[in-house]
């Protein structure tokens, strides 16, 4: 059971290692994915990311894959239960588990993308807005932390290439 997760994670970590272009640009789009991965909106995280590479000058395959390696089945419950715990902390009105459940629920479900936003909007603002904010508040450290990173390693990366194709 192990193996499978393991194997997912190497799948995505080998993909963003094949990917080509300028470092500053792959790294920008790594934490573009991982602040979207991170943030409660399952049901636009492809649109989001997409969206903000384009706006940021990210690399949106980056941002793609690191977005769908940070929000994957092993994640979203422990994610959206820190982003209810942190938005509960920072705001003071109290979001019950009850419709902590239902917006899971919803997420959950194979309702279609427009239906699943339509089923989303009916929940109450408060919980949007605690999720919300508690899945920024979140999102924001680990993409800071996620883009010198990813840097660092595709500048490393390129320059394993570049000697590479000078001994050949």
């Amino acid at each position: 059971m192990l193996k499978k997760p393991r194997r997912a994670a190497r799948y995505y970590y080998l993909k963003l290692l094949r990917l080509q272009g300028d470092p500053e640009t792959l790294a920008r789009g790594v934490a573009i994915g991982v602040f979207v991965g991170i943030t409660p909106t399952l049901p636009l995280h492809t649109v989001l990311a997409l969206l903000f590479s384009y706006l940021l000058g990210g690399n949106p395959l980056a941002a793609l894959l690191a977005a769908a390696t940070i929000s994957n089945p092993f994640t979203l419950v422990p994610q959206y239960y820190l982003c209810w715990k942190v938005g509960n902390w920072v705001l003071p009105g109290h979001l019950s588990w009850h419709k902590i459940r239902m917006v899971m629920a919803v997420v959950h479900s194979d309702l279609g993308f427009s239906e699943s936003l339509r089923s989303l909007g009916r929940l109450s603002t408060e919980a949007v807005t605690v999720l919300l904010l508690g899945g920024v508040i979140l999102a924001l450290p680990t993409a800071i932390i996620a883009y010198p990173l990813s840097r660092r390693l595709f500048t490393a990366i390129r320059t394993k290439r570049n000697q590479k194709h000078v001994l050949d």
